[in-house]
């Protein structure tokens, strides 16, 4: 069920309030163009800068616009587990298909604390858990031997979004980690090198502006039309750099208003682009056919 090209949506703004017609077009648009799975409120979604009401109201709508034709992993995480548990059964009690679970970021737990962490909520809230691990934001790397363990212990914990940008580790998790253990890419640029190790789809920032593409990617790999898998991943390989430009999901909100698909608002502390960064990304858009 979550595997594919599932997007990490972005949450748009107008007027620093929540755009409710700009986000269920977004929804309509992945639903559209073979989208597999849709994660609001992730860090694309600008999580960090939602207070309660706004984190569960996007999470609600998008479950609502989403209407059962397509899986919605609600961004659900927090550095506080009472938080996280009270975020996670408020996406539960609305219908979300499962909870997306960053580890905790600035308080650094140990393994251990990693591991209680995780297990408390899995045995409070009796929803489907994906793992997101991603220390480059959060001070704190999952080891495989901790997925092992919370994925044996915690029948709800059924997989991992791999943000490491360790293909060795994520290599020991599939080593560790049941044969039935979700593994899914965290980065766009090591979406086809993973699903090489057993990984069966990605998280991916870059599908908020060509989702068919990045279906078509993963979709052709699993045929085993190699070849045409690589053709697909090195045509979008600039594309999905010139994302990363600056802090996401600055590029990637700054690219969907150059599309039109929503306004390119972002919240304080991230704010727009640089004149420079912007005329790289309009260039890597264009060189790609979208402008």
């Amino acid at each position: 069920m979550f595997k594919g090209s599932i997007v990490a949506l972005v949450t748009p703004f107008k007027n620093n309030k929540i755009d409710e017609e700009a986000l269920k077009n977004l929804v309509e648009f992945h639903i559209k163009n073979n989208t597999s799975g849709i994660v609001p409120v992730g860090t694309t979604g600008e999580s960090a800068t939602l207070d309660y009401e706004e984190h569960n109201k996007v999470i609600e709508l998008v479950v609502k616009y989403a209407n059962k034709r397509i899986p919605v992993i609600a961004g659900t995480g927090s550095n506080s587990t009472a938080e996280a548990i009270m975020l996670t059964e408020h996406a539960k009690k609305v219908g979300a298909d499962a909870s997306l679970q960053v580890s905790p970021y600035y308080n650094k737990p140990t393994q251990k604390g990693l591991y209680e962490h995780f297990r408390t909520i899995a045995e409070t809230v009796d929803i489907p858990i994906i793992l997101y691990n991603i220390a480059s934001r959060t001070g704190v790397n999952i080891e495989p031997e901790t997925v092992s363990k919370l994925a044996r212990d915690c029948k709800n914990i059924i997989g991992i979004k791999e943000a490491s940008g360790s293909l060795e580790q994520m290599a020991r998790i599939k080593l560790l980690c049941p044969k039935d253990f979700i593994l899914l890419s965290g980065d766009d640029a090591l979406t086809l090198p993973v699903l090489s190790i057993g990984g069966v789809g990605v998280i991916s920032v870059v599908a908020n502006i060509i989702p068919k593409d990045v279906a078509r990617l993963i979709e052709e790999f699993e045929k085993g039309n190699l070849n045409v898998a690589q053709e697909i991943f090195y045509r979008m390989f600039p594309l999905i750099k010139a994302m990363f430009l600056e802090t996401n999901p600055i590029p990637i909100k700054t690219a969907m208003s150059l599309l039109g698909l929503c306004s390119s608002e972002i919240r304080l502390p991230l704010t727009s682009m640089s004149q420079e960064n912007l005329e790289k990304l309009k260039k890597a858009l264009k060189d790609y056919g979208l402008l």
